[in-house]
């Protein structure tokens, strides 16, 4: 059966028609982004350290609506607890996450590079706890979640574009003590794939079928060709 062909947000189709004017004007070669307009999976690299009542807005299709929020917040119950958790934000805007008990909420797996999203035997929630560290006294305390020690973990991704299913990933690394208690966690990118219900696959940055979007690419083509590197419609 022939897939249909991938359909780029309306604002990211603008922002790749930008960047191929701007190289041109540049005098760049837009080989790499007429690549990119084929493209079926669009990862988005960041780096963004979380704080204490901090929160990041992930808007995976680049149409400037947040599809998920990652919030890091404290406050007290039955001891201070910290946690970092993830809402979509609709009902529809899912995290492939496991309830490990009837009184628990859902926490989100931490998926490892090259597994396949949705995969098998994957629940997903509208809100998801990502990690949690509740301090029970004298120093101590009590980490809960898949994430207590992880680096480069992935979180499984599914929200809709148009009425249709897409998936996705966001690619963070977590780590969570009982001595004192805390939890520490970074954000190193997030992807999706442009054809719906079609799987993805964790961690996947490189190949023909991959364009990379950086906040930074369009004034760095205009700067000219010593600044190509910030823009890999390839994935090299």
């Amino acid at each position: 059966m022939r897939r249909q062909p991938a359909t780029l947000s309306e604002s990211l189709s603008r922002r790749l028609n930008s960047y191929a004017l701007a190289a041109s004007a540049a005098g760049v070669s837009v080989l790499a982004l007429t690549q990119s307009a084929e493209a079926k999976i669009v990862y988005h690299p960041v780096r963004h350290k979380f704080r204490l009542q901090n929160s990041y807005p992930l808007d995976l299709n680049h149409d400037r609506m947040t599809d998920f929020t990652v919030y890091f917040s404290q406050f007290t119950y039955g001891g201070q607890i910290r946690l970092l958790k993830a809402i979509g934000a609709q009902g529809s805007n899912q995290i492939a996450a496991g309830i490990p008990s009837t009184i628990l909420p859902a926490y989100a797996y931490a998926l490892k590079k090259n597994s396949l999203i949705p995969g098998s035997k994957k629940s997903f929630w509208q809100i998801a706890h990502i990690e949690s560290a509740r301090s029970i006294g004298k120093g101590s305390g009590v980490c809960g979640g898949y994430w207590q020690s992880v680096r480069n973990g992935y979180l499984g991704l599914a929200f809709l574009i148009k009425g249709k299913t897409h998936y996705g990933w966001a690619r963070m690394s977590v780590h969570c003590r009982t001595k004192p208690s805390s939890v520490s966690a970074v954000l190193t990118g997030y992807a999706y794939e442009t054809i719906p219900n079609r799987p993805i696959i964790a961690g996947k940055t490189h190949g023909k079928d991959v364009v990379t979007v950086q906040p930074a690419s369009l004034g760095h083509l205009a700067r000219g060709a010593s600044a190509i590197p910030a823009w890999r419609g390839n994935g090299q």
